[in-house]
């Protein structure tokens, strides 16, 4: 079973920047696509960005152009780089495979946009 581990989330001003690191246990990882997700209060939890085995990438429109996925797979870690932060991406950041997710999701880390 994957263990996922996410980091990096904190309190950012409105157009600032924070970086999510995300490890992931097990040589699964290098072979699957993976994304962030994010799940606000009182809504349901999207996928915002992936990126796939090869390394190809894709966004949602919400974030597209303000955030980069990336991975390593020899430290089986995926990142979001995230600027230009808005109010509206406050939430819950995890990550897991995509499109189909693992069942098992790790804790998240809480990211919070605000003056």
């Amino acid at each position: 079973q994957v263990q996922l581990v996410e980091s990096g989330g904190g309190l950012v001003q409105p157009g600032g920047s924070l970086r999510l690191s995300c490890a992931a246990s097990g040589s699964i990882f290098r072979s699957v696509n993976m994304g962030w997700y994010r799940q606000a209060p009182g809504k349901q939890r999207e996928l915002v960005a992936d990126i796939s085995s090869g390394g190809d990438t894709s966004y949602a429109a919400s974030v597209k152009g303000r955030f980069t996925i990336s991975r390593d797979d020899a430290e089986n870690t995926v990142y979001l780089r995230m600027n230009s932060l808005r109010y509206e991406d406050t939430a819950v950041y995890y990550c897991n495979r995509s499109p189909n997710a693992w069942p098992s999701w790790g804790q998240g880390t809480q990211v919070t946009v605000a003056s």
